[in-house]
């Protein structure tokens, strides 16, 4: 019986069945173009095929909880990376592309000097009024107090020609009283001649007194003249006198003038600050010549603020008054809080000084930025902020309701 199994067991072994097989039919197989073998290979693709599937439905079939469970957790990651982005992506715009930003200037003197007094280190806040340079004052007084003479020079000569005009005055009055002594002069002259010529005529008076009466009555006719040209050269006089003291009264407004530009040339060899702000890039010293102009110090002021070039298609949403979130590089834990101030109307290429001709060549279309300003509500008192430090912005445009 186990003998009869075995060989049973042998005949529909693949092995055996090889074995058994006469090597005339091998060869008549590899001769006929292999097509048995490729019938061979077909069925057992099939078979496998056939298993594949038939293990997919096992392992579905033997692992269901393992299946859903991975279905869920897909499913739960997709929809909290919807409201990720929902809540955390899509109501903010931000950008790395942004600075502290302040209208900085050079601290320069108007007059020329050398400096006597630098009352002021480097970084140094200072508030408006503070002393900041001070220049050699000496000559700038020696040339206030020659202004001030001029001053009181032509005041003097203004003073003169009052007194002068006044003389001229009284001069013209005198004239004129002399017109009216010529003038009744005259007349009685003339009352004169006319008796004598009268007397002559009717026989009771002589010739000689008739031509002395007519000489008289020239004379006083010559003295009239010579009175009303000595008040109008008077009169005259008083004019030439009144534009004397037109000129010194110009001479006095410039003097005037001279003296309030040596008071602020003076002044101004004393430097303060304009503004609260800090001294920084301190370059004048003590003792070193000051040419007016020349750059002493550079100078922040405390009124600084974020530019943020975010792209075009950013600013879609962004309105003034909107709230921002701003995180400094230098100190990533302070928590500053601002909003956004203006949106510039253009790129920042459009006010550069060689902006892009786009008219002429080929022609790649680039997303443009856009600066934005971003004032600060309250900048970290403990810390140093000044322009061209790197922050992150983070612009609330889409709030949710």
């Amino acid at each position: 019986m186990d003998d009869a199994q075995a060989a049973a067991a042998a005949k529909h072994s693949p092995d055996s069945a090889s074995d058994d097989t006469p090597a005339a039919a091998r060869q008549d197989g590899s001769g006929s173009g292999g097509s048995a073998p490729s019938a061979g290979h077909g069925g057992e693709d099939q078979g496998n095929g056939a298993e594949d599937k038939q293990a997919k439905r096992s392992f579905l079939r033997r692992h269901p909880f393992w299946v859903a469970l991975a279905v869920l957790v897909i499913a739960a990651a997709a929809v909290g990376g919807y409201f990720y982005w929902l809540i955390d992506i899509e109501p903010y715009e931000s950008t790395d592309d942004a600075f502290v930003d302040s209208r900085q200037f050079a601290v320069s003197p108007k007059v020329s000097g050398y400096v006597t007094e630098v009352a002021v280190t480097d970084n140094q806040h200072v508030n408006a009024g503070d002393l900041l340079f001070r220049i050699d004052q000496r000559d700038y007084q020696i040339a206030l107090q020659q202004a001030e003479a001029q001053e009181d020079a032509a005041k003097a000569a203004i003073a003169s020609a009052d007194a002068q005009i006044e003389a001229q005055e009284a001069q013209v009055e005198a004239a004129r009283s002399q017109v009216a002594q010529a003038q009744a002069s005259l007349n009685f002259a003339e009352e004169q001649a006319k008796r004598a010529q009268e007397l002559v005529k009717s026989g009771a008076g002589t010739v000689e007194t008739a031509q002395q009466q007519a000489s008289n009555l020239q004379q006083a006719q010559a003295d009239l003249v010579h009175a009303k040209a000595a008040v109008t050269a008077a009169e005259k006089q008083v004019r030439a006198q009144a534009a004397q003291k037109g000129t010194a009264i110009a001479d006095e407004k410039k003097a005037a003038a001279q003296l309030a530009a040596a008071n602020l040339d003076l002044e101004h060899t004393t430097i303060e600050a304009a503004q609260p702000g800090r001294v920084v890039r301190l370059s004048g010293a003590k003792g070193a010549f000051a040419q007016a102009g020349q750059s002493l110090a550079m100078f922040v002021p405390d009124e600084v603020w974020i530019t943020a070039n975010f792209k075009e298609t950013q600013i879609t949403d962004m309105r003034p008054g909107q709230p921002a979130d701003i995180s400094i590089d230098a100190y990533p834990d302070q928590e500053v809080k601002g909003h956004v101030a203006s949106i510039q109307p253009g790129s920042g290429t459009a006010f550069s000084l060689l902006p892009a001709e786009n008219a002429t060549g080929n022609y790649v279309k680039v997303v443009q930025r856009i600066p934005v300003k971003i004032t600060v509500d309250k900048w970290p008192e403990d810390v140093a902020i000044g322009p061209g430090m790197s922050v992150v912005p983070t612009v609330t445009v889409r709030p949710r309701s």
